[in-house]
């Protein structure tokens, strides 16, 4: 098998581990992960062959702009402290605890190495975390968070990491130099976020055909992550930058083949980025495999002493914040999302896997030192580092649903729905009041307005049936009842047309880019 073959086998397994997944009530991530370890174990499968410099630029952008796009900007304004004080400060603490035990039990690991390996192995994967989450049917405010930590933590993670390993390489270190760095790589990242995302929804409004605005949105994650990376900037900052204020900003209501045709598009590299990250993460078993040869119960206790910091940090941490968050949001009234109980707060701690990033960050640490000596315990932090991925993913990625489960943490439908119903009254009222409008310029019969009004009660009716009075509602039951019966016939006489439209694409002489064009109408006419 060589490596296109490989890369095949990893997409089908991608597309495979969704349904299957839904079926096992497993994360899909997970299991991805499970095939890349049975790839990685078969000997005719070859080790994955990608510079260890493009697998962030490579994944990472993509991952993250299809993360950005399930939220939105005053979510993360609303949630800022509680991702204030996930994604930076529980990042920094467990960059220092880890750092403190892997130079304590790790010999001959410098202090630079170790909080190298401490900022690689300190953020929680987005991808994981928002794949695993959102499959699970937790509470929306959980999700929230979950997504804002796992969106910025990234970004905090990385730089410290950058900084690091600077350090370890040239022997130098400057606490205010390091501090500067930091700062100035996030002005950058984030004044080149704000730019290309406005010029990027200037661009849209020229290009105007629905095809070419999907294919530029596929462009631009690495084209901000790119850009920032080369100013010295943050790149998943800037790729997070870009995507909010095209979330915020490039939403045209009327447009809706461009959303519609998005948001399948987005969902497909979702998936398939998703699947192949993961997967790549279970063939690096074989690097593992070969680093521990002959030192496997000294490395594995080290494995084994890091997994255990991380995962107990994330918890002695989360207890305390979560009591501090509460006092502050009941005394300032903040319209926050924050856990409610102690079982949500265990969610969120065992939520906490690590994946593509500190993949890509552990295969990054190079290779010497700029003395040219061998860079110092290199092996021993990628075999680490594999370890608590490994433990944290498939470990806790396996048993969350059942936590979930046993914990009884639910989602607030009954606060959903009513939300849905007030948006589907909302959506109903402006489309009477915009018929009110137009009724003042336009003279309009009777009977004609009055199934125009209908039809308006029935936009939010069909979002949401339990608004309205019981006889408003079995009076739209009825129309409802009538207009299945029509469309359902209405269906089957564009099927017809469809068939006979594909029958002529066979016959002599006829022009395919025609039949397409005519197909394409009726599949249109089909969908509205």
């Amino acid at each position: 098998m060589d490596q296109l073959a490989l890369l095949f086998v990893m997409l089908l397994g991608a597309v495979l581990s969704v349904p299957l997944g839904d079926r096992l009530g497993l994360p899909s991530p997970v299991l991805m992960t499970l095939l890349g370890i049975v790839l990685a174990v078969l000997d005719f499968v070859p080790n994955v062959d990608i510079p260890p410099e493009l697998i962030l630029p490579a994944l990472l952008p993509p991952l993250l702009y299809a993360a950005v796009r399930r939220t939105s900007w005053r979510q993360f304004t609303a949630n800022k402290r509680p991702i204030f004080l996930l994604a930076v400060a529980l990042v920094f603490v467990t960059t220092a605890v880890v750092a403190v035990v892997a130079h304590a039990i790790v010999p001959g690991l410098p202090i630079a190495a170790a909080v190298a390996l401490g900022a690689l192995v300190a953020p929680p994967d987005p991808v994981a975390a928002t794949a695993v989450a959102g499959k699970l049917g937790l509470p929306r405010r959980l999700v929230s968070i979950l997504e804002g930590e796992g969106l910025f933590n990234d970004v905090t993670a990385i730089v410290l990491y950058h900084v690091a390993i600077a350090a370890a390489v040239s022997g130098t270190f400057s606490l205010p130099g390091a501090a500067l760095d930091f700062l100035l790589s996030a002005v950058v990242a984030v004044a080149m976020g704000f730019g290309l995302g406005w010029g990027t929804n200037r661009l849209m409004d020229y290009l105007g055909d629905p095809t070419l605005q999907i294919g530029l949105t596929l462009l631009v994650p690495y084209a901000s992550y790119v850009l920032a990376e080369e100013l010295h900037g943050s790149g998943v900052l800037a790729v997070l930058t870009t995507a909010l204020f095209l979330a915020e900003y490039a939403n045209d209501a009327d447009d809706v083949m461009t959303r519609l045709a998005g948001h399948t598009f987005w969902d497909i590299v979702d998936t398939l980025v998703t699947g192949v990250a993961f997967g790549l993460i279970g063939l690096e078993l074989h690097n593992a495999i070969r680093t521990a040869s002959g030192r496997w119960e000294e490395m594995l206790g080290w494995a084994a002493a890091i997994v255990g910091v991380v995962v107990f940090v994330r918890l002695a941490y989360l207890l305390p914040a979560t009591w501090l968050t509460k006092r502050l949001h009941a005394k300032r009234d903040h319209d926050e999302d924050i856990p409610t109980s102690w079982r949500e707060t265990v969610v969120m701690w065992w939520a906490g896997m690590r994946g593509v990033a500190s993949v890509a960050l552990a295969l990054a640490i190079p290779l010497e030192t700029d003395s040219g000596a061998p860079f110092p315990n290199r092996d021993e932090m990628v075999f680490i580092a594999f370890g608590v991925i490994m433990a944290t993913l498939v470990v806790q990625g396996l048993s969350l649903p059942w936590l979930v489960r046993r914990l009884g943490v639910r989602a607030d439908t009954d606060r959903e729905q009513e939300f849905e119903k007030a948006l589907a009254l909302r959506a109903a009222k402006a489309a009477k009041r915009r018929l009110r409008e137009i009724e003042e310029v336009e003279e309009l019969p009777e009977e004609l307005s009055e199934q125009l009004l209908r039809r308006a009660f029935d936009i939010g009716f069909r979002i949401s049936p339990d608004m309205g009075e019981d006889e408003r509602r079995e009076g739209h039951e009825h129309r409802v009842r009538r207009i299945k019966r029509v469309r359902r016939i209405q269906g089957e006489m564009l099927s017809a047309a469809r068939h006979e439209v594909l029958a002529a694409r066979s016959e002599a002489g006829a022009d395919p880019e025609v039949v397409d064009r005519v197909l394409r109408h009726l599949d249109v006419r089909s969908l509205r």
